[in-house]
This record gives C-alpha cells, structure tokens and sequence, in this order.
C-alpha cells in the first residue's frame, strides 16, 4: 500500500503538480517514469546530430517533430538533446512554469530572452540594483539597436510605474533578492503593474531558487536563474534557465537555435545531478545565513548587516510574505577601512576568497576589490559599494564552525 502511494506522488510531480513538497520536485520533478535504457540517471546523450532511417523518417520528422512514439526529437544540437530536455522539464516543475529553456550561462538566458522578445525603438524599466551585467547589456548593447532603459530606485514603485512608456514598454526587470543588500522586490505589486499596463515581467530570483521562492506564483511572466549557483550547488559549469508560459518559452527555445546559447550535455547532467541535492542544501544554507546574520548584526565590530532574515531589513515583512527561507547570502559592514576588512578577510579560514555564490563551499569576498577594483573609492561609493562592504556566500559547512571561524577572524582586527 504504501509503495502504491509513493508510485502516485511520483507520478504527479512528474507533471509538475504543486502538491508535492520542494524536495520531492527537486528529485522527481519533471522526470519521466520511463527510463532510457532502464537507466536510473538520465544519459548524457553526447551528440552534435541526430540521423533519419531513410528519406520517409525525415518527411515524417518535419511533418510531425517526434519519433514514431510521439516522442519529441530534434534534428540538430543546436536546436535541443535530450540530456538538456530532462534538465528542463525537472526546473519548470521547481519552479511551477509550463516551460523551461536552458542556456549556456545565466548572462546568456538574460541577453537571449531580451534579444528575442525586443523590437528596435521599444523601452524596458528596471531596478537600479539589479545584476550589473544586466545593466551593462540593456544601457550598452541594447542601446545600439535604438531600445532604451529606465531605471528607477528599487522598492519605489511609484516611479517605477512613472517610467513605463505606453506602448513602448516591453518589459520590467527585478532581482529579488538583490546583489549584493539582498534588497527584496515586492513581486505581487510588480506582476499587477506589469497586468496593468500590459507589460511583462521579469525576475531574477537566482539567489532564492524555487526553494525559498518561486515569483511565477506571484503572477510574474518569466523566472531567470543563473544555475551556474544554487541550482547547480558545486561550483563545475556554466548554465543559466528562463522558466514561464509554454507558449513563450517555445519561442525562446527557437531563438537559442538562432542565437546559440546552448548548454553542453555534459554540463546539463551535472546540473540535473546537483538539483536533486537543492532543498537540503538551501535549507542548510538558509540555517547557517540566518543565525551567521543574528551574530554579526550583534558584534561591536560590525557596522551594519543586510539579510532579508533581520528584522532590520528594509523589506523584512515583504520576504516574510513571498519567500520560505531567506537564502545563504549575508552583505555586511566591517567597522574599518579596506585594508582592515581585508585583514578581516584573510583570517577567515573556512571561505575561500572567490566570486560566485550558491555552491556548497562557503565564498567571502570584498567587493571593492572583486568586483570594483578598477574604480576609486569615490566612483564606488557613488555605485553604492563601500570599502568595508563583505559579501559572505554561506556553504553546508556546520553552524557552530563557521561561527567559531567568523568570531576569530573578527578578534584578529
């Protein structure tokens, strides 16, 4: 009776029902009962191309895009594999979407699904702390095909919804949470705006992952994640997914075979391997962050914390409504200049010194110098990027370890 029940909820959470708990989805979310060669993982089908039997396989391919089972197939590696397929069924089911489609890099899935979706002379509005890169692409590259953008202070929806064109408009990006405050969009009052004007929407939610938050629920158009971070959680490839209607996500899919954003098959079972751990880690993640952040924030040494966790945050009642946990990233203010946050740094023993986030290995890094070295002091502060600014990216490490290690480092300055 009870493996009857099992087979059950497996079988529903193959069809992305949101019945089932994150862990579950995690694991069986997406994936199909039926099993290439009775394998258990999916194979990691290593091809450029695919072949036809004969002339009347191929006219039956064009005609219809399956096998003679029904199955989907493809023609052309660019245009989709197998491996990549399973990879994408399993984050649409974790993320609650119709649809997923997975790209090369998390830089990729943004710059594609933006080049696919706008026409020269449209507009996009976004929060001015959403990820750098994104900025640079939609001021800097966009702006070259005649498409411009606004952007307006995050948590100031009036202006945001001042800065939306009428029939210009195509877009609203947000990140939630933000990098690196960890600053929370409300993502309900975003998706009505978005309803209202008719305009989409667009959430980073990379450092959420499905596990703490899933913004499609909310009413949000499409969901982008860098899965080169959490979803992955080993810090050994490079991939990036948009989840959203399916409608819209198989045209993003025709736009990658033009673009050519596609992940390598190899780097695809990695990701699907490393899915499958994503709610324990999180939630491991999620612990150590919150009470790291309780310790810092009551340290004499340190000036100020950010973690959507506190109290103090600006927008705590808004993660409180829209997230389950609060994730494993901590920004915090060292009572000292660079070179002491530095000193602060490299007496850490457990991080190492790394960009990147989401990994089971815990990450610190100063983003004066990571991320901004080439800049004055001046020129980062007008980016909002202190000297003494720490970005901790909390592993699986134990508790108690790493508040051990936090507690010697600080006594070293």
């Amino acid at each position: 009776m009870v493996a009857q029940h099992v087979d059950e909820r497996i079988s529903i959470s193959n069809s992305n029902s949101n019945s089932n708990g994150n862990s579950t989805r995690a694991v069986h979310g997406g994936t199909r009962r039926e099993k290439a060669y009775h394998a258990l993982n999916t194979p990691i089908v290593q091809t450029a191309t695919y072949t036809f039997t004969n002339t009347q396989d191929l006219i039956d391919y064009m005609e219809s895009k399956t096998w003679g089972d029904g199955e989907e197939r493809e023609e052309y590696g660019r245009y989709g594999n197998p491996t990549v397929a399973s990879v994408e069924r399993k984050l649409a089911a974790l993320d609650g979407g119709e649809d997923a489609v997975l790209f090369a890099s998390g830089m990729s899935a943004v710059t594609s699904i933006l080049l696919a979706v706008l026409p020269s002379g449209s507009h996009i509005v976004m929060t001015h702390d959403c990820y750098r890169r994104t900025r640079q692409f939609c001021q800097t590259f966009l702006k070259r095909f005649g498409i411009e953008t606004s952007v307006v202070p995050c948590g100031d929806y009036e202006a945001l919804e001042a800065a939306i064109i009428p029939k210009k408009t195509r877009f609203i990006i947000s990140e939630s949470p933000t990098n690196p405050y960890l600053r929370i969009a409300d993502v309900a009052r975003i998706a009505e705006l978005g309803h209202q004007h008719k305009v989409l929407t667009l959430i980073d939610s990379t450092f959420a992952t499905p596990i703490n938050q899933r913004p499609l629920e909310w009413g949000i158009d499409f969901v982008v994640h860098s899965a080169t971070k959490y979803l992955s959680g080993h810090n050994d490839l490079l991939a990036g997914v948009v989840v959203g209607r399916a409608d819209r996500i198989h045209a993003l899919r025709d736009a990658r075979g033009v673009l050519g954003g596609v992940v390598d098959p190899q780097n695809a079972f990695l990701l699907e391997r490393g899915i499958k751990t994503l709610g324990v880690r999180v939630r491991q993640q999620n612990t150590n962050a919150q009470a790291i952040a309780e310790y810092l924030e009551a340290h004499p040494k340190i000036e100020r914390v950010w973690y959507p966790g506190l109290a103090s945050h600006p927008e705590h009642h808004i993660a409180n409504a829209q997230m389950s946990g609060f994730g494993g990233v901590i920004s915090f203010e060292v009572a000292g200049d660079l070179m002491t946050t530095g000193k602060f740094i490299d007496a850490m023993q457990i991080p190492y010194i790394a960009p990147s986030l989401g990994g089971v290995e815990s990450l610190i890094e100063q983003p004066a110098l990571m991320s901004y070295y080439e800049k004055t002091t001046e020129e980062r502060l007008a980016l909002g990027i202190k000297d003494n600014l720490v970005r901790f990216a909390v592993g699986i490490e134990d508790t108690v370890d790493l508040l051990e290690d936090l507690e010697q480092a600080l006594d070293a300055i």
